[in-house]
């Protein structure tokens, strides 16, 4: 199993920024990729932007150019940097793991991915 626990959330407003943390521990040697979502009231679960062990990036539209999504593979954690932020980026954001032998479905689908952390509030205020 692994445990994943996000951090970094919180209020803003428009245009500023922020960092999103994703901590994993546990049986973390089998992760090949990393991923955000997010999820707002009323809303699916969306991808935001997912990385490989590798170093390879995918974004949904919505975030390109203004979300940075990073990993340290030795400190099995990964992040998410948030740039001129909307109030359209409100939304709960949930880190994900994906290990080998979990169904492929593409790199911003939620069932390509194992595991799962609680989530962390964003707030946008304009």
């Amino acid at each position: 199993q692994v445990q994943l626990v996000e951090s970094g959330g919180g209020s803003v407003q428009a245009g500023g920024s922020l960092r999103l943390s994703c901590a994993a521990s546990g049986n973390t040697g089998g992760i090949i990729r990393w991923g955000w979502f997010r999820q707002a009231p009323g809303k699916r679960r969306e991808g935001v932007a997912s990385i490989q062990f590798d170093g390879g990036t995918t974004y949904a539209d919505s975030v390109k150019g203004r979300f940075t999504i990073s990993r340290d593979n030795a400190k099995n954690t990964h992040y998410l940097i948030m740039n001129s932020l909307k109030p359209e980026d409100t939304a709960m954001y949930y880190c994900a793991a994906r290990v080998s032998g979990t169904d492929w479905r593409g790199p911003l689908r939620d069932s390509s991915y194992t595991f799962w952390g609680q989530g962390t509030q964003v707030t946008v205020s304009s």
